[in-house]
């Protein structure tokens, strides 16, 4: 069996090679923008989860860009986490962006002058879940580029007492892959993967997350991520 890395260094040598990633580059070690990101990204606004949902995160990687101004632009709430968790999460509300500056407001560069870090205590309910990925399997499974920081979000949400949601990943299709994933139980899952070409219902057989698991958690990442003992102090875990 591969193992997630030879999964990744697989992926970004194809995107390389094919001449199908976009800037920034290298590919490798990050989530890889793709072209036919915007393809994606309108495949997903057809789909009724995507219509009926008010507060949707988005990650932060160049290849959601294109979902997250979408998102403004259809008068939802955008949630970003911020890098590496280390603030929590940056919200932004659509009546907060001037029309055409959606895609200004939705830059990494940019997004803190027209949206606010906010405190979890001030987190609102998600509808939706984007995560970004370096290859998922039409089954759900999902290689991130290795951090965990997909996997923690979606336990912290849940440990906030979210209800379990749609995850979608927005891939090239070059990114698929029918390699067998290695999983461990905080592995996170998508219920969708939207390509440049289509939709792709996964009917993933996977439980996702239902919490953070504290016996995983060391004092490093308590002192890297304060986001998680401000959760212990809100649960009372």
């Amino acid at each position: 069996m591969k193992t997630k890395q030879d999964i990744r260094e697989e992926k970004w040598s194809y995107l390389t090679e094919h001449k199908l990633g976009r800037f920034p580059f290298p590919l490798q070690t990050r989530i890889p923008n793709f072209k036919g990101a915007e393809k994606a990204a309108h495949f997903v606004t057809t789909m009724p989860e995507y219509q009926n949902a008010k507060v949707i995160k988005v990650n932060p990687d160049s290849p959601q860009l294109p979902i997250r101004a979408q998102v403004l632009k259809d008068g939802k709430t955008l949630l970003v986490p911020t890098p590496r968790l280390k603030a929590g999460f940056i919200m932004v509300k659509p009546e907060w962006v001037p029309t055409g500056e959606e895609r200004k407001a939705a830059s990494l560069s940019h997004i803190k002058s027209y949206g606010k870090e906010i405190s979890l205590a001030e987190m609102p309910r998600i509808d939706l879940f984007f995560t970004g990925s370096v290859a998922l399997h039409r089954d759900g499974r999902r290689v991130g580029k290795g951090e965990g920081y997909s996997d923690r979000e979606y336990a912290i949400i849940r440990e906030l007492g979210n209800p379990d949601v749609p995850i979608i990943g927005t891939i090239h299709s070059g990114q698929l892959t029918d390699h067998e994933i290695p999983r461990d139980p905080y592995d996170l899952t998508v219920d969708w993967i939207a390509t440049e070409t289509g939709l792709i219902k996964t009917h993933s057989p996977y439980k996702k997350p239902s919490g953070i698991q504290w016996e995983l958690v060391t004092e490093e990442e308590l002192e890297e991520m304060p986001v998680l003992r401000e959760i212990r102090e809100l649960t009372g875990k």
